[in-house]
């Protein structure tokens, strides 16, 4: 049996009573019985309570996060035709960790269903040398796609996007891994 690799969900909201909680709890459910990936999770509200506790630095925290990870699904809001702020100060928090793995999108909003949001990582992550795929899933209207309880109301609509996404994240994960291993990006010329 081939070693699991490490996914990291990227929670984009730090709001009080955000909706990405819903949204995250959708794709845990649905990624929990992977055989390719172990799920481990990054939330902005881990970064903002470790500063009012006496606990590790929160860009250490952050680094040995990413750096440990071989793949990304970033959950994201948009908010006035964009990602959040706590997204994007969790981003920049490191920068060589991130160099050559892959990043994928589940967004999430209004009418565009986070899609402005993400074009727009695309461009940020480009900057940190990931890779971004093209495959990702988008809910408009996300709110109204799930019940009270957290359960979307028709899953098997948003299962074919997703397992897409994943086949073709896993093919990134594991490709980029073996390259990384085979030649250290930070060895590539600059």
């Amino acid at each position: 049996m081939t070693e699991k690799m490490t996914l990291a969900l990227i929670y984009g909201s730090a709001r009080q009573g955000r909706f990405c909680d819903t949204v995250a709890s959708w794709l845990i459910r649905e990624l929990s019985t992977s055989d390719v990936f172990s799920l481990t999770i990054i939330d902005p509200l881990r970064l903002k309570n470790s500063r009012s506790e006496k606990s590790a630095d929160p860009a250490e925290w952050m680094e040995r996060k990413v750096a440990e990870a071989d793949a990304f699904i970033v959950i994201t809001p948009e908010y006035n035709h964009g990602y959040p702020a706590a997204l994007k100060e969790m981003i920049d928090a490191v920068y060589e960790p991130w160099h050559a793995k892959p990043v994928a999108f589940v967004s999430y909003g209004g009418a565009s269903g986070g899609i402005r949001a993400v074009e727009q990582l695309r461009q940020v992550f480009g900057e940190l040398h990931a890779v971004t795929l093209r495959d990702g899933v988008a809910l408009p209207k996300a709110w109204s796609k799930f019940d009270a309880a957290g359960n979307l109301y028709k899953p098997e609509e948003l299962r074919a996007p997703l397992f897409l996404m994943i086949d073709r994240l896993t093919w990134w994960a594991r490709t980029l891994k073996y390259a990384r291993k085979a030649t250290p990006y930070s060895e590539i010329a600059a």
